[in-house]
């Protein structure tokens, strides 16, 4: 069994990384590979990974996609202490969103409004208020396009008509 008790900022990356895996969940060796580089246990099925994937992401969108994500996730005493953890990948993923959830640090994973982008980020901004993966990257580009946008309509040559007397 995978039980992670590293802590919030491993659970916090382990959620953002699997956020992120598009293409690792293109093909079955690439998504083993990735289970195996962070040492999740088993890798269990792809599909159900992908499902996973999808209802977590659609759940910080808030858009009406999937919200079901299905996976193993036991509740040990260790110590005394009540530990989630799990046999499989997708079991450890949904146990380190739960403990997050239960944290108050669900509604800091944020999906990067980019449409050449959509990365999904956490957000570290006391005020929770962050938009952008990166300032630097999506939200100066962003930004750049919106200014060109509004100053192109305010030099817009106007077509006024000279009244002929």
């Amino acid at each position: 069994m995978t039980g992670l008790t590293v802590g919030w900022d491993h659970d916090v990356e382990l959620l953002l990384d699997f956020l992120n895996t598009r293409q690792v969940l293109d093909s079955e060796a690439s998504w083993r590979a990735w289970v195996t580089e962070r040492g999740l246990g088993r890798s269990g099925e792809l599909a159900q990974a992908r499902a996973a994937r999808a209802a977590l992401r659609s759940s910080i969108e808030g858009s009406s996609g999937p919200r079901t994500a299905a996976g193993v996730v036991h509740i040990e005493l260790t110590g005394g202490i009540p530990v989630l953890s799990s046999p499989d990948a997708v079991g450890t993923v949904l146990a380190a969103s739960a403990r997050l959830a239960v944290l108050g640090s669900w509604e800091r994973f944020k999906i990067c409004p980019a449409d050449d982008c959509l990365r999904a980020f956490f957000d570290r901004s006391r005020n929770r208020s962050r938009t952008w993966c990166s300032m630097q990257v999506c939200g100066n580009r962003e930004k750049a396009r919106t200014f060109r946008k509004r100053t192109r309509a305010q030099n817009k040559p106007q077509n006024n008509a000279l009244a002929t007397v």
